[in-house]
């Protein structure tokens, strides 16, 4: 069953970082990625950019609108996403646990499915 771990963290946590931490933090996790695709668990495997960068769309009444802000104030952004192949629930939980990134942020585990069920 596929299962998505995203990485959910604090805005501004990145910019706290020194650029040598943020470098140490970000090879713990291609370490953690690469050893989930060694075991055979890892479809795919992203960071994203900070939402300082990103924008927001929505489509009203059939017209495209580009949302510059400001936006409800949120105190978390989706960091990144680990796609992955697990048997069952306690095993994504299990893979989660091992992720380096728990330890800065949440990992919210969820199984991929139909959005109707």
């Amino acid at each position: 069953m596929p299962y998505m771990l995203l990485i959910v963290e604090p805005i501004g946590q990145r910019a706290q970082r020194s650029e040598q931490a943020g470098h140490a933090a970000y090879d713990s996790m291609l370490r953690y990625a690469a050893d989930l695709k060694a075991r055979g668990l890892l479809r795919d495997a992203q960071s994203l950019k900070s939402e300082a960068e990103g924008v927001k769309l929505q489509v009203r009444d059939g017209r495209p609108r580009l949302i510059d802000g400001p936006y409800a104030e949120a105190k978390e952004m989706i960091g990144g996403f680990f796609l992955l192949d697990c048997a069952t629930r306690d095993e994504a939980v299990e893979i989660a646990a091992q992720c380096p990134a728990a330890q800065w942020c949440t990992v919210e585990i969820r199984e991929v499915g139909p959005c109707f069920s």
